[in-house]
C-alpha cells in the first residue's frame, strides 16, 4: 500500500513553487488502532506530506527526466497535539536545482496558521527514469491530469 499524504495540487509554477492541500480525517488508514482514546496526526506525516508535495515540484521543474531521493531535512517545526479533523495548505519553494540535486523549504498551514515548516529540505536526483511514466505517475497523483505540460 502506498501512502500520498496530499490530496490535490493546486498551483504550480515550474521551478519556483508548488502548493496543495491536505484533509487530515479520523478516517485515514494510518490512525485506525493506532491510538486509544484520543488520535494525534504524528508530526512525521506532515514532513512527508511536505517532502512528496516538493519532491513532484522538482520532478515536475526537470522535465520528468529525473526522479528524486529525500537526502537531508534540517531545522524543521511541528506543532504538537494536532487532531485530525483539519485541512492543511501545503507551499513548496525550490531554492536552487541542478543534475545532481536540489534545495527547497516548504510550509504547511491551517486557515493562515503554520503548522508545519521544514527550512532546509535536500533531494538527491536519479537520472534513470522514463519521462512519459513519471509524467503520467504526476499527473495522476496530483489531479492535474491534462493539465501538465
Amino acid at each position: 500500500m502506498r501512502f500520498l499524504f496530499y490530496d490535490s495540487v493546486t498551483h504550480i509554477e515550474k521551478g519556483v513553487s508548488i502548493t496543495g492541500v491536505k484533509s487530515f480525517s479520523l478516517t485515514e488508514e494510518f490512525l485506525r488502532g493506532h491510538y486509544q482514546k484520543r488520535a494525534f496526526v504524528p508530526g512525521v506525516l506532515l514532513i512527508e506530506a511536505m517532502a512528496q508535495l516538493l519532491g513532484w515540484l522538482i520532478i515536475y521543474s526537470h522535465d520528468f527526466k529525473l526522479s528524486t531521493f529525500l537526502a537531508l531535512t534540517e531545522d524543521v517545526i511541528v506543532a504538537p497535539d494536532l487532531r485530525p479533523g483539519f485541512t492543511a495548505e501545503i507551499h513548496a519553494e525550490l531554492i536552487s536545482t541542478s543534475k545532481r540535486d536540489s534545495l527547497g523549504k516548504v510550509r504547511m498551514c491551517v486557515g493562515g496558521r503554520e503548522i508545519a515548516r521544514v527550512n532546509r529540505i535536500i533531494y538527491g536526483h536519479i537520472p534513470r527514469v522514463n519521462p512519459e511514466d513519471l509524467q503520467k505517475l504526476f499527473g495522476y497523483y496530483s489531479g492535474l491530469n491534462g493539465a501538465v505540460q
